[in-house]
């Protein structure tokens, strides 16, 4: 028991890395951001776009692209479990449940505000069941007199004088560095979550390489934007371009290249998620 709480976090389980130089990299990279690495690919949607407007008109359901995308998500990290892995203190942990992680504006005009979400899935959740918790939480958050407890807490920190607020950010980055940060904290941060997403498409835009905060223990950060359209021997296609910014740190690079090319497989068909996972990855190198 004791040893347990030496080695674990409440969200994490310590890895002991089987290649030694992986087992270093956190020390030579102390920081999330000395190890980003970006990931860039183009992807045909042309079939996941009529088949997202096709389940929109015969089942009457809010289905949108982002659904698509944290579902093929969820369901890479469910095969792919190093993925769902954070590094903290130089210490390399498992976490233990999947969160992702997105903004949105309350209305899309320039001063509307915005607030970020954060949504706890289960590995066998299905696309459906990603849409329906997606959708609940946007709904819950959406309304201006809305605010959530991420909100309530910034709300909280902004009343703090600005060397106090240093002091205060100080605190939470140590406490989490030593893993003592409280589990309250941790579970209302969205800077503590497997991945975040953005759909800058619905803005009109390209997708950028966005950073992963030093703050928390996000090590993943995906981006998509605008669906292109082309012309070739085979008729009108959509492409869309995603892009990702993840910490190296975490597990080596075939396994990230593997991984990467089945969530952009998992994009391409997306009837395949409205089955639950069939089998979950094993971290084989979580400590007892």
């Amino acid at each position: 028991m004791l040893r347990r709480l030496w080695l674990h976090r409440s969200d994490g389980k310590r890895i002991k890395h089987h290649d030694p130089i992986l087992r270093l990299i956190p020390y030579v990279m102390p920081k999330r951001y000395d190890a980003q690495v970006f990931f860039s690919e183009t992807c045909d949607v042309t079939h996941t776009d009529q088949w997202i407007k096709q389940q929109r008109r015969q089942n009457d359901i809010k289905l949108m692209l982002l659904h698509v995308m944290i579902s093929a998500g969820i369901r890479t990290m469910a095969e792919y479990p190093k993925l769902n892995r954070f590094v903290s203190g130089s210490k390399v942990y498992a976490r233990n449940h999947i969160a992702i992680s997105f903004a949105i504006k309350k209305e899309m005009t320039i001063d509307a505000p915005e607030t970020v979400i954060k949504v706890i899935f289960d590995p066998q959740d299905t696309l459906l069941d990603v849409m329906h918790k997606t959708n609940a939480a946007i709904a819950n958050n959406q309304a201006l007199d809305q605010s959530n407890k991420t909100d309530r807490f910034a709300r909280l920190l902004n009343l703090l004088p600005g060397w106090l607020l240093s002091s205060a950010f100080f605190f939470i980055k140590s406490a989490d560095y030593h893993r003592l940060l409280p589990r309250k904290l941790i579970d209302l941060s969205p800077f503590h979550s497997s991945t975040f997403i953005t759909d800058l498409g619905s803005l009109g835009v390209e997708p950028v390489y966005h950073h992963i905060y030093d703050l928390g223990t996000t090590s993943m950060f995906l981006a998509f934007g605008l669906k292109r359209k082309s012309q070739n021997a085979e008729g009108r296609t959509k492409h869309l371009t995603i892009k990702l910014v993840l910490d190296e740190r975490i597990t080596d690079g075939f396994y990230f290249a593997q991984a990467f090319k089945r969530f952009i497989r998992l994009v391409k068909e997306p009837e395949t998620l409205l089955e639950p996972v069939k089998t979950l990855g094993i971290d084989h190198e979580i400590r007892a």
